[in-house]
């Protein structure tokens, strides 16, 4: 997936701005010391991606049920609480994480593609535009890494999506299994059932992750420099990753409201069957008429709760596997000046 050690060290004459030293403590899941910006590096990041978004997501599948339903019904339920009660009592466990299994699988190949090709990109990005340049438009620099990542996560996760969404709003059910609502997608509407979703997608993941990273990034660089009175360094592990936590939540919120719309559509589209001879386009664009500008931003109450959790648990498992891996936790600046 990731660039070998032949074509990364085209790239070793160059300065290499905001990469931290090789960790000296001895790596508790690698074998050996992991060396900053190699490809064990790289793929040590998209291992933490995997559990990073593909746990907190199957986490919160009955929140993101709820979501969904009421994207495409906002009289479904009075709430967030109103719907866990209903569905609890009329389905149990069972009908909260209806949608589970492509909601793991498909975040999970897209927690991969997004942390592991944002380290990447951040790297690659920072040596083509040399040290100073690099050093002086940090967040451009963020915004593209993460922005060029997740075109390549979302193709990665909209069939999963696809299927996911189906499960979860179809008055009747979808399909009596995971492999059973793979075959059903694809003997009525072929690739296109699976991927008619990407562009709404994109416009909804690529905002979203453009603020999660750099949010988070200048969270995090913002609490050492102006708040906490010591380097990174000087603080141990569990205070580094309780800025994690804190960061996270605090850039997830802004991620929920930003790609809210575009969540709202990829909703719909999953969910409103076509007219004959009605293109994607064309569907998005009645969809989005019926709705108004109110009908968009249905459901934001729950999706703000589950993105602010989700973002803070993704940022705390992501940087926990990389101190497991003898590497430093993401992000970081210099102490506040006394």
């Amino acid at each position: 997936m990731f660039p070998s050690s032949q074509t990364l060290s085209a790239f070793k004459g160059a300065q290499k701005p905001f990469i931290a030293a090789s960790p000296t403590e001895k790596p508790f899941i690698a074998s050996s010391v992991v060396e900053i910006n190699s490809p064990r590096y790289f793929y040590t990041c998209a291992a933490g991606g995997v559990l990073a978004c593909g746990l907190t997501h199957y986490a919160l599948t009955p929140v993101d049920m709820l979501k969904c339903r009421m994207q495409v019904n906002k009289s479904m339920y009075k709430g967030i609480f109103d719907g866990l009660k209903k569905v609890s009592s009329a389905e149990g466990i069972k009908g909260l994480y209806l949608g589970g299994a492509p909601t793991l699988v498909g975040y999970s190949l897209q927690g991969m593609g997004k942390y592991g090709f944002y380290e990447y990109f951040k790297y690659l990005y920072a040596n083509l535009a040399g040290e100073e340049t690099a050093a002086k438009y940090k967040t451009t620099l963020y915004l593209a890494a993460s922005a060029s990542a997740e075109v390549i996560a979302d193709v990665m996760l909209c069939p999963m999506e696809a299927l996911k969404v189906k499960m979860q709003t179809s008055s009747t059910p979808f399909a009596t299994s995971f492999l059973g609502g793979i075959r059903k997608i694809g003997g009525a509407e072929g690739l296109n059932g699976f991927y008619k979703g990407i562009v709404p997608l994109w416009l909804r993941q690529i905002p979203y992750t453009m603020v999660k990273f750099a949010t988070f990034e200048k969270t995090v660089e913002a609490i050492y420099k102006n708040l906490l009175s010591k380097p990174k360094e000087q603080y141990s592990k569990g205070e580094q990753l309780g800025v994690t936590f804190a960061a996270g939540y605090f850039a997830g919120i802004f991620c929920a409201i930003v790609s809210h719309p575009a969540d709202t559509l990829v909703s719909k589209l999953n969910n409103v069957a076509k007219a004959e001879g009605e293109t994607t386009g064309a569907l998005a664009i009645r969809i989005l008429k019926d709705l108004g500008f109110t009908g968009v931003w249905a459901g934001l109450g729950p999706r703000i709760f589950m993105i602010g959790t989700l973002t803070s648990f993704q940022w705390g498992i992501f940087d926990s596997f990389k101190v497991q891996a003898g590497l430093p936790t993401t992000g970081g600046g210099s102490a506040k000046k006394q």
